[in-house]
């Protein structure tokens, strides 16, 4: 009998379905109410941070080669996330608009967590989807997004995230020290900007206006709007109160883990506005195990970057001779970033550390300083 390959098999595949066990959770704080409203940003962010510290590291590489019929149980959890997603956050909003037993501040709470989950699970999803050849895996993902009204996010993160990481052209690059606060604002302000630039110029070199159709902010807007229209129809002005404030945690979720990813790391220009290639060492990388489950491999982002049509069981990690390492996962980072003293004190030395050893000879980083940042045309 011919052996299963490891990878192909559900027992392997598991460890990255839990993210399914946080659906529950979220039912616990709508039935329960009080304490149990704050389990899902107290399991995302700080259980999942305690497990890391008892886990420890996974620095096993699976063959990047392998083939995708083998990836099945993996990619399964990624395709059954937004009908999940879309069951959890409006069957969750119709009930605690109707069943009158939770407070608006024990509500509000339950929707802060439910972003959480869209945004640290749903859109790091979407993520992985749109990055997909079939066009359904790329539609699911867009899906995810509109729960979260960021739909723009798929343009701006291919067409301009991957192109100009690293550079002053690119919005979600975090300049060094750059805080959060100041980050968060510029980024949304900027990156939606930049991705209908892109999509207007991609449209104009086929001779094509952008009120084309094939404008997919078009796609986008519809998508949005129909979300929208059903918070309201399900619960009201209050149930778009807490749809607009889960889809706002979970941009900020997204942005949080964005500054992260990248925060002072740039690709060294060439002269004439051109940049190296994007090689591993151009994005922070982590290879905590239980956040990575959570996350499904989203902190091995130097791979990513070089690699980005790679599925993400196949994402391979690197050690600090090819890639900026992070002190810790993602929780515990994102936590840190919100208090721009301590991530400062945490990250700035690993920056100039990181120059140091794979840019020794230059001496000025005046030009990769913030708000010299022109978006592309």
């Amino acid at each position: 009998m011919t052996a299963i390959p490891r990878i192909a098999r559900l027992s392997s595949a598991l460890p990255f379905w839990l993210s399914l066990a946080l659906v529950p959770i979220a039912w616990v704080g709508a039935t329960v109410g009080g304490w149990a409203v704050i389990l899902l940003p107290l399991c995302t962010w700080w259980l999942f941070s305690i497990i890391d510290s008892f886990a420890g590291l996974n620095e096993e590489n699976e063959d990047p080669a392998t083939p995708e019929a083998d990836l099945f149980w993996y990619r399964l959890v990624t395709l059954i996330w937004a009908p999940v997603q879309f069951l959890t956050v409006f069957a969750t909003l119709w009930y605690v608009t109707h069943s009158g037993h939770l407070s608006l501040m024990e509500m509000w709470g339950l929707f802060f967590g439910i972003g959480v989950i869209s945004g640290t699970v749903g859109i790091n999803y979407s993520h992985e989807l749109m990055h997909q050849k079939p066009g359904w895996e790329r539609w699911l993902g867009d899906i995810l997004l509109a729960m979260v009204l960021y739909s723009h996010f798929r343009s701006e993160h291919m067409l301009v995230h991957h192109r100009y990481v690293g550079t002053p052209r690119d919005p979600v690059t975090a300049r060094y020290n750059e805080g959060f606060h100041r980050f968060f604002p510029r980024v949304l302000r900027e990156s939606l900007v930049s991705s209908f630039q892109a999509e207007k110029a991609m449209l104009a070199r086929k001779g094509k206006p952008w009120t084309s159709l094939e404008n997919p902010f078009w796609r986008y807007w519809a998508l949005e709007g129909g979300f929208v229209l059903l918070a309201i129809l399900i619960g009201g002005w209050l149930g778009l109160f807490l749809f607009l404030t889960q889809a706002g945690i979970a941009i900020w979720q997204l942005e949080l883990v964005n500054y992260v990813e990248h925060y002072g790391l740039t690709r060294r220009h060439l002269g004439e506005g051109k940049y190296e290639h994007v090689l591993p060492r151009h994005s922070w990388n982590a290879a905590y195990k239980a956040s990575n489950w959570l996350l499904i491999n989203l902190q091995r982002h130097s791979d990513h970057h070089y690699k980005p049509d790679r599925r993400f069981p196949l994402l391979q990690t690197y050690g600090p001779e090819d890639a900026p390492q992070l002190p810790y996962g993602y929780p515990v980072m994102t936590m840190a970033a919100m208090i721009p003293p301590l991530w400062r004190r945490m990250m700035n030395p690993r920056v100039r550390a990181w120059r140091r050893f794979y840019y020794p000879d230059i001496t000025d980083w005046s030009a990769y300083k913030a708000g010299t940042n022109p978006l592309p045309r």
